[in-house]
């Protein structure tokens, strides 16, 4: 860590979601501690969303919001040159014990001139759990027109004109801005996303209470969602790209956009993970507790929990067995591709 630098990993509080589609995965099937015992649809693990913006809970910064430290120390936080008003990374786990409501969220454009947003929410799911048989839709079909496809969300069919793709554990699927999508049931995921909570939703219910949507809303979302759908998005799950690093260390590179990047670590005994960088990494334990090392800083990062390790910190190491995503901004000239 820098001379200058204050920071070290910090731990944020969690938003836990109460949403109709949820239920108990993200604490009995991830082991996740000190979140509501009821139905959980989603947890904010790393947020800067206006409502929800995570606060510190260790060390000196205790008690600052993530969107202070990131005004407070731009780069020593997200790395070198950076500028920036908030942390434009948002992760999420989900559980989809139903299914969730068929919805789309603007991209950039749509979501200030329509919405008056400073950005829209591109989007990426890496599969934590599946039930077989799992599928997700996401994307429109082929052919299918503006007209058609105002006409079946009229009708709440959506296998008549979206795509519904199998979903099988370990595999991601990048999500860009203006394409509609659902998954569930039986589906746990870890989500990365820009730092947005604009949507809009096709289902004739409310996803907080499962409330009826009356006649004139329902109309309104679609006039809305029309307005910023893509017909032309067709995205697919890949498996990654994974490379050795080590002696049993594997780094799997999921996915990466003009966003953000995501990649899940696997160690095992003979070696620990080591990983250097040169931007903010969100650090989610995905396995069994793990112990953290950066610096002079040492900690045990349980089940489902995160840190956000400053880009001051430049590296980590992680005692295995180990399996951990790590969210980050992407590097500079990356195009958006999925792995």
């Amino acid at each position: 860590m820098s001379a200058d630098a204050v920071l070290y990993p910090l731990r944020l509080t969690v938003t836990a979601k109460s949403l109709v589609f949820g239920g108990h995965a993200i604490a009995r099937r991830l082991g996740k501690t000190g979140i509501p015992d009821w139905n959980i649809a989603e947890t904010w693990e790393c947020s800067d969303v206006t409502g929800s913006i995570g606060v510190v809970t260790n060390g000196p910064l205790s008690g600052s919001s993530l969107r202070q430290v990131v005004a407070d120390h731009p780069e020593a936080l997200m790395g070198a040159g950076w500028t920036g008003e908030y942390f434009p990374v948002l992760t999420k786990f989900i559980d989809a014990t139903g299914t969730l409501p068929v919805h789309l969220h603007a991209d950039d454009e749509a979501a200030r001139r329509l919405e008056g947003e400073r950005n829209g929410k591109t989007e990426a799911w890496h599969i934590l759990d599946a039930a077989p048989g799992a599928t997700a839709l996401c994307g429109v079909q082929h052919g299918v027109t503006a007209d058609r496809l105002r006409a079946a969300l009229e009708a709440q069919d959506f296998d008549a004109v979206l795509r519904r793709l199998p979903v099988r554990a370990g595999e991601t699927l990048y999500v860009p801005g203006g394409t509609p999508h659902s998954f569930g049931p039986d589906t746990l995921i870890y989500e990365i996303e820009q730092t947005s909570d604009v949507q809009q939703h096709a289902m004739r219910w409310h996803m907080e209470d499962g409330s009826p949507v009356s006649d004139a809303e329902f109309a309104a979302n679609l006039d809305m969602l029309m307005q910023e759908v893509d017909l032309d998005t067709r995205p697919d799950f890949t498996p990654g790209l994974g490379i050795a690093v080590g002696d049993g260390v594997e780094r799997v590179f999921l996915c990466t956009c003009p966003y953000f990047a995501l990649e899940r670590w696997r160690a095992g005994t003979a070696e620990p993970l080591r990983h250097s960088f040169a931007t903010a990494q969100i650090l989610t334990n995905v396995g069994l507790p793990v112990r953290v090392r950066t610096g002079g800083w040492s900690e045990e990062l349980g089940p489902a929990e995160t840190l956000l390790l400053p880009a001051a910190c430049a590296e980590v190491e992680i005692a295995g067995p180990a399996d951990v995503l790590f969210g980050h901004l992407p590097g500079l000239g990356g195009g958006a591709f999925g792995w």
